[in-house]
């Protein structure tokens, strides 16, 4: 249940083209979230793949706690705010979370915005969703 498995992670180079030319996006500071439902069936509901700028954040150390801080509160809050919701209307998603973000955020403060932004992408979801029909 809170876990963040291999299956979960996007590391496709055509997957990743794809969801960044074709997908929707929306900005919840510090995120810019891309999303793009998945055309194919896939073994988990949602392939995610975090970025965070090397132009912003020079040093290494300082991207990989950003994307260690935004992978857990990902693990944390999957199950509960994004899963249910695609099981409920089976789908599935291509998700990109990039930090444009200009200081290095704590835990909580993630934690919090991630929550917010999962909300806003199923609002986003069902909207798009519901344009489409």
């Amino acid at each position: 249940m809170y876990t963040f498995k291999k299956e979960e992670r996007l590391c496709s180079k055509k997957l990743i083209e794809e969801l960044f030319h074709n997908g929707s996006s929306f900005l919840l500071y510090p995120f810019r979230i891309v999303w793009l439902k998945q055309a194919f069936p896939a073994n988990v509901p949602v392939q995610v793949v975090i970025n965070v700028p090397k132009r912003r954040f020079k040093r290494a150390v300082d991207r990989n706690l950003i994307k260690r801080r935004i992978r857990e509160s990902y693990r944390l809050n999957k199950s509960e705010e994004l899963y249910v919701f695609l099981e409920e209307h089976s789908s599935q998603l291509l998700l990109a979370f990039q930090y444009v973000g200009k200081e290095i955020a704590q835990f909580e403060m993630i934690n919090k915005k991630l929550k917010l932004v999962l909300n806003q992408l199923k609002e986003a979801y069902l909207k798009n969703h519901t344009e489409i029909k």
